[in-house]
This record gives C-alpha cells, structure tokens and sequence, in this order.
C-alpha cells in the first residue's frame, strides 16, 4: 500500500481550524509584508541613514499592529518614542558622525558559515513552530473597553513615575552614555587617521 506526499500532506492540513478571510486577516497579512520587507530593507542597506528610516516604517508597521491588537495607548508610545525620540536620535548620531555611507569591511572566513547555520536553526525552528505549535483553537480577541480608559492609562502613568522611576531613568542615563561613547570612539578614530 503507497501512500503519496500529497495525501499525507492534505490530511495533515486538515487538521487545522479553518481560516476565513477578514479584513482584519488581510490587512494583518499585508502589514507582516511590510514589516518583514522595511526589515530586510534595513539590515541590507549600506547607506545607514536609508537603514534609519526603513527603521522608522518598521516601527510604524508595529504600532498599526498593535492597533489591531486593540492597544492604542502602545501603538501611540511605539510612534512617539521609536519613531519619534529614538530615531531622531539614531539619524542625530549618524550625520554628526558622518557615516552615512558604511564602507567594505573584511569578511573573517568563519562567518559565513556561522551566518547559514544559525540562519537554517531560524527557519527550521519557525516551520516547527508553524506546523507543530500552531494548532491553537482559542479565538484572539481585542481587549475589553474597560482597559482603554483615561482611568487605566492615569494607573499606568502613576506605576510608571512612582514605582518604576529609577529604572526609567537608568535606561535614559544608559542611552545617552552610549551615544557619547559612541562620538567619542569615533572622534578618536577620525583623529588617528589624519
């Protein structure tokens, strides 16, 4: 008795809960496009202000999901600290420091292969997860109404500036260490080849 690929192929898919069409679906699917392509985009460009700004719509992709997701108050905090502070920070440093355009670096002869095996772990276990993991039935809801209220987002911001203060401030001291860090091994750099 031969069974073929397509048969087992078939009645594995069908085991899966049935996907209607929505808006809501194409419109997600759309985004992932989106979201991968800006992505792509930024970690294949050589010029690192065109990388920035491919960052920038990858940011905006994820805040319109999290609007899908019924979440408007981190949708707005992904546009106005993302795409907003943290980018005019990132474009800030680049065109103070000039490098817009990165140059040819050496390829060590070790990374290659490192780069396609951890790159075959990524896709081997993305397809585990899609096929084996995915087989839920629970039903993704948007929040109830109660969660998005001036009510909740004032608890959240008292959280936030009481509780949560020092480690707030420590992560805003940690960036702007980096970032003069940053200038200063660079001007460095400048300076010894002159």
């Amino acid at each position: 008795m031969s069974i073929s690929w397509s048969t087992c192929l078939r009645d594995y898919l069908s085991t899966f809960p049935k996907v209607t069409m929505t808006v809501e679906l194409i419109l997600f699917l759309i985004l992932a496009l989106v979201a991968i392509a800006t992505a792509l985009g930024m970690l294949l460009s050589r010029n690192s202000v065109y990388s920035a700004l491919f960052l920038v719509l990858n940011f905006a992709t994820v805040a319109v999901f999290y609007l899908l997701l019924g979440a408007p108050f981190i949708a707005m905090a992904q546009v106005t600290v993302y795409a907003g502070a943290i980018m005019v920070l990132f474009l800030f440093v680049i065109m103070l420091l000039g490098t817009e355009v990165l140059p040819a670096g050496k390829v060590l002869p070790w990374q290659r292969p490192l780069a396609g095996a951890l790159a075959t772990i990524l896709v081997v276990e993305a397809i585990y997860l899609l096929l084996v993991r995915a087989r839920s039935n629970a039903a993704i809801v948007a929040p109830e109404a109660t969660f998005n209220t001036m009510d909740s987002l004032r608890e959240m911001g008292m959280q936030l500036f009481s509780n949560y203060l020092l480690p707030f401030e420590v992560t805003s001291i940690l960036l702007l260490v980096a970032m003069v860090g940053a200038i200063v091994l660079t001007k460095k750099e400048k300076g010894a080849q002159r």
